[in-house]
């Protein structure tokens, strides 16, 4: 399990997961954009979250709000797999 705190107008990077992701958002809003440029997901304090495994479940994940974003997050995956892989940015014009 990690916590992970993004600032006010940061981002994970565009990245995919190979094992299982779930967590749950404790303070402000994670806004989740697909590679296709949608918003896949608005999840505010309380919300729980999952995200699909492998490279065609390519994502970013974004605090649009003014505070601290602070996710709990549990991976599930096979020993020696990063937890995540960063890929170039699609051409959404962020990122």
């Amino acid at each position: 399990m990690r916590q992970i705190t993004i600032a006010p107008g940061g981002s994970t990077g565009w990245h995919y997961h190979d094992g299982e992701v779930f967590g749950v958002i404790e303070q402000g809003t994670l806004t989740r954009t697909l590679a296709d440029c949608q918003v896949d997901g608005v999840f505010p304090a309380g919300s729980p979250v999952a995200e699909g495994s492998g490279p065609e479940h390519v994502h970013i994940g974004r605090n649009l709000e003014q505070v601290p974003l602070v996710m709990r997050v549990v991976y599930i995956q096979p020993t020696g797999i990063p937890l995540a892989t960063e890929v170039p940015a699609p051409a959404c014009g962020f990122g």
